[in-house]
């Protein structure tokens, strides 16, 4: 095949992609317009409560209003912040501890057993301890956010460790790497698309931890809201604060897609 044959298959090939991707964008939209045609429509005839369910035009005016009276982004600001801190966290400390497994043999074997033990625990069960350890407050929030996604996380990235090629590794050691060279050149860039991978379920993860610690102590952010909400009957409120936690998730898992298409680039 010639080189301008080549070309103009590329060509075609770009044009078909770029309806395919007009065609989802397009669907993803009329799915969320007729969706939320569809809820107001039946919560304005009352098919089913809106005092339960509420409506999406109510639930924009009580955004708008609490915007403009300053009360809604001090809660946004401080349950991003306590899910950014907790993500980071758990994701930093996973990787530390998958490294350190991998690193010693025996540690592996005596440790493997607790993980699975830990990863089934319910980690929302904690929270109580964590109230006594650090406190009402933020730090509490903080550590649920880092406990609900450090023990997969470590689960995830060892298990990546132990499946990479072991002929790579035999190669470095033959040439008379240390261990630390050995992860460092082999093991760390072999299982970088995990530990993006990863991230992007910790984002989900950590927000869970967050809303829950945020149900058990807190005085601020977006999971106080929701309890508040249920207390005084404002459900509006709630769901509100759900569809804030929905667009600002949506958001920080984007951010995470996009590094990692840009570092897999990088890497190619």
């Amino acid at each position: 095949m010639q080189q301008k044959d080549i070309e103009a298959v590329h060509r075609r090939y770009l044009k078909q992609e770029a309806r395919t991707r007009s065609w989802v964008l397009s669907t993803q939209l009329a799915l969320f317009v007729a969706f939320i045609g569809l809820w107001e429509l039946l919560s304005r005839t009352n098919a089913i409560n809106p005092l339960i369910f509420s409506y999406p035009s109510k639930i924009v005016h009580e955004f708008w209003a609490r915007l403009l009276d300053g009360t809604l982004l001090p809660h946004v600001g401080m349950t991003v912040w306590e899910t950014i801190v907790g993500f980071l966290l758990g994701t930093l400390i996973g990787t530390v501890m998958a490294a350190i497994i991998w690193w010693s043999p025996f540690l592996s074997r005596v440790l493997e057993p607790y993980l699975v033990i830990a990863n089934s625990m319910p980690k929302v069960a904690l929270g109580p301890v964590f109230i006594v350890s650090f406190g009402p407050g933020l730090f509490s929030v903080v550590a649920m956010g880092c406990a609900i996604s450090v023990i997969i996380t470590t689960i995830n990235i060892y298990a990546s460790f132990k499946e990479v090629n072991p002929n790579y590794i035999k190669v470095v050691q033959t040439l008379g790497g240390s261990k630390r060279q050995t992860f460092s050149m082999v093991i760390l860039p072999a299982t970088i698309p995990t530990i993006l991978a990863t991230l992007k379920v910790n984002v989900g993860l950590s927000w869970v931890g967050v809303i829950v610690g945020e149900f058990l102590v807190s005085q601020q952010g977006l999971g106080y809201l929701i309890i508040y909400g249920f207390q005084v009957f404002n459900f509006t409120l709630v769901m509100m604060s759900l569809a804030i936690i929905a667009v600002v998730a949506t958001l920080m898992y984007q951010g995470v897609a996009y590094m990692e298409r840009r570092l897999t680039r990088s890497f190619q």
